[in-house]
């Protein structure tokens, strides 16, 4: 795969970055809910990516990355910005390669999030939480360390780890008619459609999204990315923007953008635990919490939805703040 983040990743480097990272990533079980199946009217099918050992999908597009790195490279590590996820699967996959790890993470990320990041040998770097103080501090700490920088999202090599959860998605179940993720950055949904133009092409891509940080809903509907600079939902991995390698997958492949409510957000996160029985954030409820809203347009069909996380603050519970 070329180097520059411009460059759009294909369906091949779909399948080298499966190849690559198949030893060091789970290949994550699909869960159903007879409750959930018929509150909808729809058979939904959960992919468990909080079941990952980092609690994340993001250790795909992390791996993909780190193990692709020549060693004069990976000696001088990998460096990064994100709100926890991408941090922690970060850290992660440099742990199990052996090399440096430095991330910045706003102070207000979860502090599970943060403890994970640590676990993992991450060197955390705290900035205020917005875009504009994340990107500032993360190339000072660029400038210091000298580290491959590995964007939590708009990075070729990011993308195409992502778009393997899709990959086993479609071997594990007998067609989708929809494939629903959350959307902030956009690399799990670009992941998705990178995968399914090839593959499923019959299956609708939904990007799901919190109401308070909408901005991709926004971009959507202008056709050209609007940024917002510090959003604030309870959905805390989903405040970044869209950019431009994102957005090319969004606009060209994603059949729409839906948003829930906070309140919504906690509602589904809560049938999720009772009736799944598998702890989830708050960014991975916002699918169900679309669906919940959005019933009649999913009535009859089958529906995939990418459970992208489980890195919750047990202390701190959303419906208990």
């Amino acid at each position: 795969m070329k180097d520059s983040a411009m460059y759009i990743p294909t369906y091949e480097d779909m399948l080298a970055a499966h190849d690559r990272i198949a030893p060091h990533i789970r290949r994550t079980p699909i869960r159903t809910s007879a409750y959930l199946n018929e509150l909808i009217g729809a058979e939904l099918f959960f992919k468990c990516e909080n079941f990952q050992e980092p609690g994340a999908f993001k250790v795909r597009g992390a791996s993909n990355a780190v193990f692709g790195l020549d060693e004069a490279q990976a000696a001088k590590g990998v460096a990064t910005h994100s709100s926890g996820n991408h941090a922690s699967c970060l850290s992660y996959a440099a742990m199990l390669r052996g090399i440096p790890c430095n991330v910045v993470m706003p102070r207000t990320a979860p502090q599970a999030k943060k403890d994970t990041v640590r676990r993992y040998g991450g060197k955390i770097t705290e900035c205020e939480p917005s875009t504009s103080s994340r990107e500032e501090t993360f190339a000072r700490v660029q400038a210091e360390t000298g580290g491959d920088f590995v964007h939590p999202y708009n990075d070729p090599r990011v993308i195409a780890g992502q778009g393997t959860c899709a990959k086993e998605f479609v071997e594990q179940t007998d067609g989708l008619d929809f494939a629903l993720a959350p959307i902030g950055g956009g690399g799990m949904i670009s992941g998705t459609c990178l995968t399914l133009s090839t593959l499923a092409p019959e299956t609708r891509i939904i990007a799901a999204e919190p109401e308070q940080a909408d901005d991709a809903y926004r971009s959507f509907k202008a056709g050209h990315i609007i940024a917002d600079d510090a959003p604030k939902t309870i959905a805390d991995g989903l405040l970044v923007p869209l950019k431009d390698l994102t957005w090319h997958f969004v606009s060209n492949h994603v059949s729409d953008i839906l948003t829930a409510s906070d309140p919504e957000i906690i509602d589904a996160m809560k049938l999720i635990w009772k009736h799944l029985r598998v702890v989830m954030e708050p960014s991975s409820a916002v699918p169900l919490a679309t669906i919940l809203k959005n019933p009649d347009a999913f009535k009859g069909k089958r529906v995939g939805i990418i459970i992208t996380g489980g890195n919750v603050d047990l202390d701190r519970l959303p419906w208990t703040l």
